[in-house]
């Protein structure tokens, strides 16, 4: 595990770079509110997707790969992806100020991911960083003067991405009872699995609602828990839902209260 103060001197491996990566991540938002400014107390950054755009250290700058980006939830809990390794860490924001904890991160080599880019990453964020906002875009800028430059991601469209139930009664990512559904928009259906159960259902996209026709399942008998949650999702089926999508996240909410929340799997 990498750390700053007892390791300043060392060279910056992959692995290093990979850990400091969850820094810039102690910037997210949760909304993007098109202004400029500093980011600190008046200006939550937890709860964003960036994406990673380029890197500047001594007058050169590095492109990111396309798929590098990072979040912070309200916890302070980081994950993220320089393109090649993902990385997880403790972010805590101090004004306008970014420090980093605890962090895990993977040691792989990726040919689609320059060294040269991790490499500065890496020098960027080990120094002192100041964030600010403008118009959707985060900048963490060192007292040297270098630069990381991100951007708020697009929201997942709701046609053709597949989501990952999150909530409710799901468990850990992998878990074989994991619940996953994909809209289809020329079909005007809605297919995947249930906790227990595949399930196929028609699915009108309209103004912000969804209809839902009666669900169409196999009949398979799982553990009670797996159950009790597919019940909890089928209960959306057969009338109107509203929808919303904030970056990754899916909310579905039926006319009864029931609350559904999924991941897009991009």
């Amino acid at each position: 595990m990498y750390r700053q103060k007892q390791q300043r001197s060392m060279t910056l491996t992959v692995a290093a770079v990979a850990a400091l990566v969850p820094l810039a991540a102690a910037c997210g938002t949760e909304k993007a509110d098109g202004g400029s400014g500093s980011a600190g107390a008046d200006r939550p950054l937890t709860g964003v997707r960036w994406s990673i755009d380029r890197v500047t250290v001594d007058g050169t700058s590095h492109r990111a790969p396309d798929t590098a980006h990072l979040r912070i939830t309200e916890q302070g809990e980081v994950a993220g992806s320089t393109g090649c390794n993902t990385f997880g860490a403790r972010a805590d924001l101090d004004g306008e100020r970014v420090r980093l904890s605890d962090a895990r991160f993977t040691e792989k080599a990726c040919e689609n991911t320059p060294a040269a880019f991790e490499k500065s990453l890496g020098r960027a964020l080990t120094a002192e960083l100041t964030a600010t906002t403008a118009d959707g875009r985060l900048t963490l800028t060192t007292t040297d003067g270098d630069t990381v430059e991100l951007s708020r991601g697009k929201d997942a469209p709701l046609h053709g991405t597949e989501w990952t139930v999150t909530a409710p009664g799901q468990k850990d990512p992998g878990d074989r009872g994991r619940a996953r559904l994909t809209f289809d928009q020329d079909a005007n259906t809605v297919s995947g699995r249930l906790p227990c159960n595949h399930v196929n259902a028609e699915a009108t996209v309209s103004d912000g609602h969804i209809t839902l026709g009666a669900p169409s399942t196999t009949r398979m008998m799982c553990e009670g828990s797996l159950m009790d949650a597919e019940k909890r999702i089928l209960r959306l089926f057969d009338g109107r839902v509203d929808y919303r999508i904030d970056q990754e996240t899916l909310t579905l909410t039926s006319e009864d209260g029931t609350v559904v929340r999924a991941r897009a799997d991009r």
